[in-house]
């Protein structure tokens, strides 16, 4: 392992331009694949969007059935509000748009409440008049089976059309306004929200982070080399995530949460190996020889730097790169499709920020020689030489981690209490956690769609779809017999009349409830699918969605759990030799992640951050979102744990004692935990500066977490029992112990 390492950084001191110029190569080109694609097709247009789905699940066979059967194609709808239907006029501008619509090529059927024979006042318009007859809709939907190209123009055309109808009846309704809503829209207006989300992300993440690394090493040239790692990353993550949608249906979501994770991960590796080297540096000049060299070739000082610090902190870098592509691995064992992209791309971004980490920083450094130990030009100005004097990393062996971790190693059995007992207080809300599949709900409230979908459930019920439901292979009529005993279930208030659906017929069934997700809808499809039907079904809708999403996540959590805790424990006991240190690590990992689970439902579920956060609450949490913070929430708190635990070890195979490798190997290590820890934060708070809700509750939680970890556990809670175990930390059976001298990743 160790020869491995130095061979990395032997290459990057021979041919640092090689390495640069096959990552711009790389960057350019992935950033290409993702802004222009392959074919003109970009990223964003090749991910797809929706409530997360189960294959093979009852509501997702329900759903291909219903897809399958459609007789019609895609349709869009016009709100028209201001307008009595009882206005004189209305007929003659709405027959001539009527035409319009009808002459787009693919249009298949356009009606509203002036189309039908006996006008606004049928029976059969009722659905297409709003509940207070000051409005209407204008439906249009267009052929089954169109191809993608003709569908897409049709449907920017018709919608374009549409939002010209309120203005066409201006002369007789003057306070004619429309909205113009449909699935096609909803999509699109989803994928808009996370393109500008990710870029607002970016805006906040990189500046912030750059300052806080100017901070840690006193001056921009250091600071730049992460930065140019991370930027590389975005584009590497973008291309990765490309390539895999030729493999799996990735949700639009996922670009946001892997590229920022990617470029936490690669800014906290970058941090890890400059602060490394300039350490190297600093014991390997004497005082009176830091000229910078700039002309000089090859110059052995900076080598052996380069060496040593990849065979050190450049192991620990791709060590802990391991953990985490381990951790977000398990999401791949999932049925959902979701979960499995996220899991795929996760890993996929996690290899490139170690690849950029361990190839481009190592060679940018060797570019810069001994000029990173040289004062810059921001510690000659009087007033910020003593702010970074304090921050600047150092080499000394004695400072603030070291006094903090003296103070808890004489209070351990205290700092364990208290910190265990914060840590249980901030879980407690776990107990309640609800969790959802939501849809439209997911924009932000203003957004034109939700406020589209609202405005169809207030004021158009009968053309709302129903929150549940039942696909039988029967015909209508034997199915609307059976529905008297759907209708008669508890919390059932209305059943809708079953229409043919080719071989099949389907039934809409009506919950006494709003909340199509809620415990009250959930009952009735438990009831509904407890009946004995005579024939086959399948019952899906928000609520069934939900149950089967959930209990997918149940299925397959024990085999996740399994393969990530099994593989963590043996990678950290060839790291320590020790299976004490791996256990600790797992339990405490799994209290700071629930910690960190009860904040989520605290704020977001129970709506105490609605308004400091700009969202509203859904009544619970998304259910991929938990499996997402449990994935890469664990990964983020191994990563720390290995910076710390990379360094303890390697002060006390140096022959320290226990207790004095946990207070230097602390004072080593916590300020780039702390800086690393700051940077992660600061790059998922930019996920809460987005609007599409999921987004904000992943960067939340996972900012959370981090906080979490690198404060109470890494810099208390950890000493603290490390403390208290002494020599059995690093204890191991006599057969382990010789698998391990045999097989050991060390230094």
């Amino acid at each position: 392992m160790h020869v491995v390492f130095d061979s990395l950084g032997r290459l990057a001191a021979r041919a640092p331009r090689t390495a640069i110029a096959v990552w711009v190569v790389v960057t350019v080109a992935c950033f290409a694949l993702a802004v222009v694609g392959v074919g003109g097709e970009t990223l964003f247009e090749r991910l797809s969007t929706g409530a997360p789905a189960v294959p093979g699940s009852e509501s997702t066979r329900a759903d291909e059935i219903v897809a399958d059967n459609a007789t019609g194609g895609p349709s869009l709808s016009l709100v028209v509000e201001g307008v009595p239907v009882g206005t004189e006029g209305l007929a003659e501008p709405l027959a001539d748009a009527r035409a319009e619509l009808a002459a787009v090529d693919g249009v298949e059927l356009v009606i509203d409440p002036f189309a039908l024979p006996e006008g606004p006042t049928s029976p059969a318009a009722a659905p297409l008049v709003a509940q207070g007859a000051d409005g209407f809709l204008v439906v249009v939907e267009l052929a089954a089976d169109l191809e993608e190209e003709t569908e897409d123009a049709a449907l920017e055309e018709v919608e374009s059309l549409l939002r010209d109808v309120p203005a066409s009846l201006r002369d007789v309704a003057p306070d004619a306004t429309g909205q113009v809503g449909g699935t096609s829209l909803i999509v699109e207006e989803i994928t808009e929200q996370v393109e500008e989300d990710l870029r607002t992300g970016e805006t906040v993440a990189l500046p912030v982070a750059l300052l806080v690394m100017v901070l840690v090493f006193g001056g921009f040239l250091a600071a730049s080399m992460p930065m140019a790692g991370a930027v590389a990353s975005i584009a590497a993550g973008l291309g990765a995530v490309y390539g895999l949608t030729n493999l799996l249906d990735l949700d639009s979501s996922v670009v946001n949460v892997v590229t920022l994770l990617g470029l936490g991960l690669s800014i906290d590796y970058g941090l890890l190996i400059v602060s490394r080297y300039r350490e190297e540096l600093h014991l390997l000049v004497d005082d009176d020889d830091t000229a910078p060299h700039r002309r000089r070739r090859h110059d052995p000082v900076v080598e052996t730097a380069l060496r040593r610090t990849l065979s050190t902190a450049g192991r620990t870098v791709a060590f802990s790169a391991v953990t985490v592509a381990i951790s977000i691995s398990g999401l791949i064992v999932f049925r959902p499709d979701i979960l499995r992209g996220f899991g795929a791309a996760g890993v996929s971004v996690v290899l490139v920020a170690v690849a950029t980490a361990l190839t481009l920083v190592p060679a940018l450094l060797r570019l810069t020689g001994r000029r990173l130990i040289a004062p810059g030009l921001l510690a000659r100005v009087p007033g910020l030489r003593a702010v970074l004097a304090r921050t600047g990393d150092v080499a000394s062996e004695e400072g603030l981690f070291s006094r903090l971790a003296g103070r808890v190693q004489r209070h351990p059995w205290w700092v364990l209490a208290g910190s265990l007992a914060v840590l249980a207080l901030l879980a407690v809300p776990v107990a309640h956690m609800e969790l959802r599949n939501s849809a439209i709900e997911l924009l932000p409230a203003g957004s034109d769609q939700r406020t589209y979908v609202a405005t169809i459930a207030a004021e158009y019920p009968a053309s709302e779809a129903p929150a549940i439901q039942v696909v039988a292979r029967t015909s209508a009529e034997e199915l609307t017999a059976w529905s008297q005993e759907v209708a008669g279930l508890d919390d059932v208030v209305a059943v809708d009349p079953a229409a043919a659906l080719g071989d099949y017929a389907v039934l809409g069934v009506r919950p006494d409830t709003e909340d199509a997700g809620g415990a009250v809808a959930r009952d009735v499809v438990q009831a509904v699918r407890d009946l004995e039907a005579p024939f086959p079904t399948w019952v899906t809708g928000q609520a069934a969605n939900q149950i089967d999403f959930v209990d997918a996540l149940v299925d397959r959590a024990p085999l996740a759990v399994a393969i990530v805790v099994l593989a963590t424990f043996v990678l950290l006991f060839l790291m320590t030799g020790s299976v004490v240190i791996p256990l600790k690590a797992l339990l405490t990992n799994a209290v700071s992640l629930a910690a960190s689970l009860g904040v989520l439902v605290w704020g977001f579920q129970d709506g105490h951050l609605e308004g400091l956060l700009g969202f509203a609450s859904t009544g619970g949490i998304e259910t991929y979102v938990v499996a997402l913070i449990v994935a890469f929430g664990f990964g983020l708190a191994m990563d720390y744990e290995v910076f710390l635990l990379s360094r303890i070890k390697e002060l006390y195979d140096a022959g320290a004692s226990n207790d004095d490798s946990v207070r230097l190997g602390l004072q080593r290590s916590g300020r780039i935990i702390t800086s690393a820890a700051v940077i992660i934060v600061v790059v998922f708070a930019g996920f809460i500066f987005g609007e599409l809700l999921v987004i904000k509750e992943v960067g939340f939680a996972l900012a959370v977490a981090v906080v979490i970890d690198a404060s109470l556990v890494r810099m208390l809670l950890v000493p603290a029992t490390m403390t208290l175990l002494g020599r059995y930390n690093w204890w191991a059976p006599g057969p382990l112990r010789r698998v391990h001298e045999r097989f050991a990743i060390t230094h």
